[in-house]
């Protein structure tokens, strides 16, 4: 790396620093803690972190930011990231593509963040943004969506059997609104950004086609995983390219931000064209004159104003139409039977009620008081979910997931324990801080109730998490290994963690190639973390 292009990029990280350090500043009070210095983003965390122990709850920091339960997740993982990437900095050290990155995710959801929060008026400039900057921008995404394009169209002989692989995948139902919406005879200009991008990193298709053409590339490591680093980039480009379409222009950390996950995607298949490897040439798209720039915007807007904003995000995996269509059917099964249970239970529980009112129409003065006494009996027979409610609405506690997922992250084992006797769901993701506190207990009275859990395919993000704690310095404890075997041990996810590990051990055999030390040690890294994972789930 150059060093002027070091010196740019340790300008903006900088920058950066100095925004969340005046956002903390404005953020910190709102939630009653006093802060008169803005400092480093793991500070910053720290004092996020004792204003909810102070408050009880992530969600009292929620309220009070105008923020929902989805959002903080959303803001805290991304500090967390910041923080963990560059727990200190000292003016003038040397910055890596990634911590850059991290740095500018966080910021652009500070901007969300004073969206949220009128008495929020930090400024989130990164510098001054021209014309020509916007137009750059408007190439590079041009350039993304058609390279992905590229990289698809690659993969099969004609238009005839992509067309055929997506009715099989998606249903013809999706296909023809694409070939309707889209150019005559290119179906993937029909498509949403998120369902592109969806084609490239769904897990299956990304093993079968693009891990190949991408895993000796030394970009799309921001996580351990190539393949989740790309659709994270590719999410955060899909909103990006809503605001291209609906509002321009964007903003100046969306313009450096979109700036990084070009480089970080373009590179890693130009390195694979300039080996002979795809035939795809993102030099090529970029250098587009502006009568085809244009055209591509115009094709965008006219999408935008027939279907509205890309709201999807870039999923793990595609979701078959008749799987989609066995669970709706599935469910439809769940509530005729909960009903043919409900309809009797409620004939004897009338039943029953109209007995007790005659009867008590024929007994005297004494029989009213078996009657109190009856009372007393009914209720101390409750059902186990009622009773367990009764004793959370005691204690001032709803019956709401937000509050159940509060107590799991504050490892409050009584309250978890009172939501599973009430019958509450509960999801796996829940548990990653509570996994990362250790908080034994709680987590011991989830897997006694482990059959509500009710998470969909929980395992690519549990597995993503551990790992990304694994890089970080944390160990594969007890519980962490307890949780993949009792959700994680099925055929389909040890195979797909097979190939992870084989594709771990592939990049660690490129770098090696190339003699890159520090990669060299962070490969090895990553094939022990696959490896100790795949070992657990075996």
């Amino acid at each position: 790396m150059t060093s002027t292009a070091q010196l740019l990029m340790r300008d903006k990280f900088e920058t950066c620093l100095s925004v969340c350090r005046q956002a903390s500043l404005q953020i910190l009070p709102l939630l009653s803690i006093k802060a008169s210095e803005g400092k480093d983003p793991q500070w910053f965390f720290q004092q996020l972190e004792q204003a909810r122990l102070a408050l009880g709850s992530w969600m009292e920091v929620a309220k009070r930011l105008n923020l929902n339960d989805a959002e903080l997740s959303q803001f805290t993982l991304l500090l967390r990231h910041f923080q963990q990437l560059v727990p200190q900095y000292e003016s003038g050290q040397e910055i890596s593509h990634n911590q850059l990155i991290s740095a500018l995710r966080f910021v652009s959801y500070l901007e969300l963040v004073r969206l949220r929060q009128p008495l929020l008026g930090y400024s989130t400039d990164l510098d001054t943004h021209s014309e020509a900057q916007q137009q750059k921008a408007l190439r590079q995404m041009r350039a993304l969506e058609l390279m992905l394009r590229g990289m698809i169209n690659k993969c099969y002989p004609s238009q005839s059997q992509l067309v055929n692989k997506l009715k099989k995948q998606f249903g013809a139902d999706c296909v023809r609104r694409w070939l309707k919406h889209g150019e005559q005879g290119d179906v993937l200009s029909g498509m949403r950004f998120s369902e592109l991008a969806l084609l490239v990193v769904d897990k299956k298709e990304f093993a079968n086609h693009y891990a190949e053409i991408l895993h000796s590339s030394p970009q799309l490591n921001l996580f351990i995983d190539q393949r989740k680093t790309l659709q994270t980039f590719l999410d955060d480009v899909r909103e990006i390219r809503n605001n291209l379409i609906q509002q321009p222009p964007l903003t100046s950390v969306q313009l450096v931000l979109l700036d990084s996950y070009y480089h970080e995607c373009s590179a890693a298949v130009q390195r694979a064209f300039d080996e002979g490897r795809t035939t795809v040439n993102p030099s090529a798209l970029m250098a587009a004159d502006d009568a085809q720039v244009q055209a591509f915007i115009e094709l965008a807007q006219k999408k935008y104003r027939e279907a509205g904003r890309d709201t999807e995000e870039v999923r793990d995996t595609i979701d078959h139409p008749d799987l989609r269509h066995s669970k709706k059917k599935q469910d439809t099964g769940e509530t005729l039977r909960m009903m043919m249970w409900c309809v009797p239970g409620i004939a004897v529980i009338s039943i029953a009620i109209f007995g007790m009112y005659f009867l008590s129409d024929l007994t005297n003065e004494p029989a009213l008081a078996q009657r109190e006494a009856a009372k007393v009996t009914a209720i101390d027979s409750l059902p186990l979910s009622e009773s367990a409610r009764e004793k959370l609405a005691n204690i001032g506690i709803t019956w709401e997931e937000g509050n159940l997922r509060s107590a799991i992250e504050r490892g409050d084992s009584t309250v978890v324990r009172l939501f599973m006797q009430s019958g509450m769901n509960w999801k796996v993701y829940y548990t990653e801080s509570a996994l990362a506190a250790d908080y034994r207990d709680a987590l011991y009275a989830l897997l006694q109730y482990r059959s509500q859990m009710d998470e969909e395919r929980p395992c690519r993000r549990m597995v993503r998490t551990i790992s990304q704690a694994m890089n970080d310095g944390q160990s594969l404890t007890s519980l962490r290994k307890q949780f993949l075997q009792t959700f994680c041990r099925n055929p389909e996810v040890i195979e797909w963690q097979k190939e992870d590990l084989e594709r771990a051990k592939q990049r660690l055999s490129a770098q090696q190639q190339r003699n890159s030390e520090p990669a060299t040690s962070d490969a090895k890294r990553a094939v022990e973390i696959q490896k100790a994972i795949y070992d657990a789930i075996r």
